[in-house]
C-alpha cells in the first residue's frame, strides 16, 4: 500500500487514495473474521485482499513499462518505483505460497507437522529422530519460510533449496520469476539507456 505513496502520479490509475483505502476496507473485515474465528470467510477475505494486491502489482509493472520509452521518470523516481515493485513481487509471492500451500495457515495449524504439501521443505526431509533431536519435531511452516522462498525466487528465478510439488506453485514460481526478471532487466537496461 504504500507502494501507491511512493510512485509517480502516472503510475497510478485514479485517486492516490483508492487502491489504499479498497486494501484496508478488505483487510478490516480479514482481520476481524480471524480474530472471532471465522475461518472459511477470513481464508476468502484473504484470497480477495492477495488478488488485489497483486494485480495492483502488475499493473504497476505495465504502467512502468509504458513510462520507459518515454523518460518521463527521473533515474530516482525509476530506482524507488523497481524497488518498491520487486519488494512488494516477494511479499504479494509470499502471502500467496503461505496462504495456499497445505491448506493455508488454519489448515496447517489444525494438524501435526506438516505431511504433505506444494513444497519440500528441507525439514519435511529429515528423518524423524533427527528432528526430536533438533527440536523440529512438529515443524510446521510459518509466514517466514514463505518469505524466504519467495525471496530466493524473487533474486535466484528458480527455487534453491525448496523442490516445488504442485502444479499450482510451478506456476506462480514462473509468474513471480518473470515479474522479478521484467523489473530488474528494465531496470538496467534504462539504467544504461538502452530503452
Amino acid at each position: 500500500m504504500a507502494r501507491a505513496y511512493c510512485r509517480p502520479p502516472y503510475l497510478i490509475i485514479g485517486p492516490r487514495w483508492l487502491f489504499p483505502a479498497v486494501v484496508i476496507g478488505l483487510l478490516i473485515p480479514t482481520v476481524i473474521t480471524h480474530r472471532v474465528g471465522k475461518h472459511r470467510i477470513n481464508r476468502i477475505l484473504g484470497f480477495a485482499v492477495t488478488g488485489l494486491v497483486t494485480v495492483g502489482m502488475i499493473v504497476s509493472v505495465i504502467l512502468l513499462i509504458a513510462a520507459l520509452p518515454a523518460h518521463r521518470e527521473s533515474p530516482t523516481e525509476l530506482l524507488l518505483s523497481a524497488a518498491s515493485l520487486w519488494t512488494t513481487n516477494i511479499l504479494v509471492f509470499a502471502l500467496w505460497y503461505w496462504r495456499l500451500d497445505a491448506g493455508g495457515p488454519h489448515g496447517r495449524d489444525s494438524r501435526l507437522g506438516h505431511p504433505d504439501g506444494a513444497f519440500l521443505f528441507p525439514q519435511m526431509m529429515m528423518p524423524p529422530e533427527i528432528k526430536v533431536e533438533a527440536g523440529q519435531h512438529t515443524w510446521s511452516p510459518n509466514f517466514m519460510d514463505y518469505l524466504f522462498l519467495a525471496f530466493n525466487t524473487s533474486t535466484a528465478f528458480s527455487p534453491t533449496d525448496v523442490p516445488v510439488l504442485a502444479r499450482w506453485g510451478k506456476v506462480l514460481m514462473m509468474l513471480q520469476s518473470i515479474i522479478s526478471l521484467t523489473v530488474l532487466a528494465l531496470l538496467a537496461a534504462r539504467a544504461v539507456n538502452i530503452l
